[in-house]
């Protein structure tokens, strides 16, 4: 019997046009979407889901982003989207379904059901705290909260409950915050995060955290390769 397995990986920053490879970032990048789109299909089959928390393509317009979705959707397995931070082009649901991607869907006020788990989840924001938190980041923080909540509400009788954030769930102090309090409220067995990048990785948190499995899932913290979150039901927790 083939395995249906989960597999996650964030902070994909594609750039079909070349104009803003995210090699410039130094030799930690070199290559990054030939080794991302390589490891991709040797690892995923038509069978699995892959989660993706952010950060997918520089576009700023939809238009301009459709390139890099579709090289997305032709890949191998489910996939299912979430805005990030750098995600402009990112629009309403109705424009993004507009295109009609055959194997993509995106997360938005709402969950993904597949086999035997549901996906929660939303973008997040940086923690209360900051010092550069500002009252605009107040309100963001407040909505983002708002919107996982909207997710939660959805209910589903799925065994494993997964949430996608794109933003850690943790402030600068690496301690729990109120989206990861949400989580355990509502019975979350693993989250997967991803925006941390090169001396960002110093602030990465992962394990049992409140009864939560914490999964970081950078493509560059992973070696621009899917990460294996669960491969049946049973894998919900190893607090």
């Amino acid at each position: 019997m083939t395995k249906q397995r989960i597999f996650a990986i964030g902070d994909l920053h594609l750039d079909h046009t070349g104009e803003k490879s995210m090699e410039v970032f130094g030799p930690a990048w070199a290559n990054y979407e030939e080794r991302i789109f390589s490891q991709w299909k040797e690892k995923i089959t038509d069978h699995d889901l892959v989660l993706i928390p952010g950060d997918i393509s520089w576009a700023l317009k939809l238009e301009e982003a459709e390139p890099d979705l579709r090289r997305i959707d032709a890949l191998p397995g489910t996939k299912l989207l979430l805005r990030g931070n750098h995600d402009y082009w990112w629009q309403s649901r109705a424009k993004i379904e507009s295109l009609a991607l055959k194997k993509t869907h995106i997360l938005q006020n709402d969950c993904f059901e597949w086999n035997y788990a549901v996906i929660y989840g939303t973008r997040g924001w940086i923690s209360k705290g900051s010092t550069d938190f500002t009252e605009i980041d107040e309100k963001i923080y407040e909505r983002e909260l708002q919107r996982l909540a909207l997710s939660f509400k959805t209910l589903s009788d799925r065994p494993l409950r997964i949430v996608m954030t794109h933003y850690p769930p943790y402030n600068y102090r690496v301690e729990p915050n109120a989206f990861l309090e949400m989580m355990k409220e509502n019975q979350a067995h693993i989250c997967v995060y991803g925006h941390l990048h090169g001396y960002g990785h110093a602030q990465i948190r992962e394990g049992c955290v409140g009864g939560i499995q914490l999964v970081c899932v950078s493509a560059d913290y992973r070696g621009f390769s899917p990460q294996l979150i669960a491969e049946d039901s049973n894998e919900n927790c190893n607090c």
